[in-house]
C-alpha cells in the first residue's frame, strides 16, 4: 500500500472511532454498567462468596489478577450488539456505499472496545488497590502485565466481531455471549488448578484466560499455586501464543465476512 493509501485508512478508522466514542455520550448508562460489573464480581468473589482453593497466600492478591483477566474476555455483548446493530439497521451498507477504506467500521469498534477495555483495566486496578491488593514486581513487569491482558483483549475482540456477523441479528448476541461463559469459569481465576479433579485441571490449565491469569499473576509477583505442568510452567508464552493464534484465525474471517456482506 502507498502512504497516501495508508494514511487515509488510518484517517477512515479514527472518523469510525470518533464515531464509536461519541455513542458512549449517548448511551453513559451500558457503558458504566460494563466498567462496574468487574468490579461486583471482584468483590463478590473476594469478600461474599470467597475461594481459593489451592491458593498459597493471600486470597484477594490470587484473584484481582485473575479479575483482571476474566475482565478482557467478558464483556463483548457491547461490541456484539453494536455490530449486529449497524447490519440490521443498513448503517454498514451506507458506509460501504462511500469513498471510505474498506473495514474501517470494524477498526474503528475495535479501536472503541480497546479504550474502553484499557478504562475498565484501570478502574479494577484502583479497586483491587483499595481492597488490599499489591502488586510486587517492577514498572516493566506491570506494564508486561497489562500488555499481556490488553492482548487477551484484543483477540477476544475479534472472535466476538466474528460471531457478531455469523449471528447476524441482535436478539442473538446473548445466545453466542453464553458461550464465552464456560471459558471464564473454567479457567483458574477463581481457584488453582491443583484443588480440582485431574481432567478438569487439565482442561482449565490449557485454557487461554488461565496462561493470562496466571503469567499475569508471575508478573505482579502475585501468590499461586505451585507450577506442576507444562501449561503452568510456560504460562507466559502460552499468554502470548493463544491471542496470536486467536487473531490469526478470527481476524481474516471477520475481514473476509465483512466483505462478503450482500455480496
Amino acid at each position: 500500500m502507498s502512504a497516501n493509501a495508508v494514511g487515509w485508512a488510518v484517517a477512515d478508522s479514527w472518523t469510525m472511532t470518533r464515531r464509536e466514542l461519541a455513542h458512549w455520550g449517548r448511551q453513559p448508562v451500558q457503558v458504566v454498567v460494563g466498567l462496574v460489573f468487574p468490579v461486583m464480581l471482584l468483590l463478590m468473589f473476594g469478600f461474599l462468596i470467597g475461594g481459593g482453593k489451592g491458593v498459597q497466600g493471600d486470597y484477594v492478591d490470587f484473584l484481582v489478577p485473575g479479575m483482571l483477566a476474566l475482565t478482557m474476555a467478558f464483556g463483548l455483548e457491547a461490541t456484539m450488539l453494536a455490530v449486529t446493530q449497524d447490519l440490521n439497521k443498513g448503517v454498514i451498507d451506507r458506509f460501504r456505499s462511500m469513498p471510505m477504506t474498506s473495514g474501517a467500521v470494524l477498526v474503528g469498534r475495535a479501536v472503541a472496545d480497546m479504550l474502553q477495555s484499557a478504562a475498565g483495566l484501570v478502574i479494577l486496578v484502583g479497586v483491587g488497590w483499595a481492597v488490599g491488593w499489591r502488586w510486587h514486581g517492577g514498572p516493566l513487569a506491570f506494564l508486561g502485565a497489562l500488555g499481556l491482558l490488553l492482548l487477551l483483549r484484543f483477540a477476544m475482540l475479534w472472535v466476538g466481531i466474528h460471531l457478531a456477523m455469523v449471528a447476524g441479528r441482535p436478539e442473538m448476541v446473548q445466545a453466542v455471549q453464553i458461550l464465552v461463559w464456560p471459558v471464564g469459569f473454567l479457567s483458574s481465576v477463581f481457584a488453582a488448578p491443583a484443588s480440582m479433579p485431574d481432567w478438569l485441571g487439565a482442561v482449565v490449565q490449557w485454557n487461554p484466560l488461565s496462561a493470562t491469569a496466571t503469567a499475569v499473576r508471575d508478573l505482579f509477583g502475585s501468590p499461586a499455586a505451585a507450577a506442576s505442568s507444562w501449561p503452568a510452567e510456560h504460562a507466559g508464552l502460552l499468554a502470548v501464543v493463544w491471542p496470536v493464534v486467536l487473531v490469526a484465525v478470527f481476524f481474516p474471517l471477520a475481514a473476509r465476512r465483512f466483505g462478503r456482506l450482500n455480496q
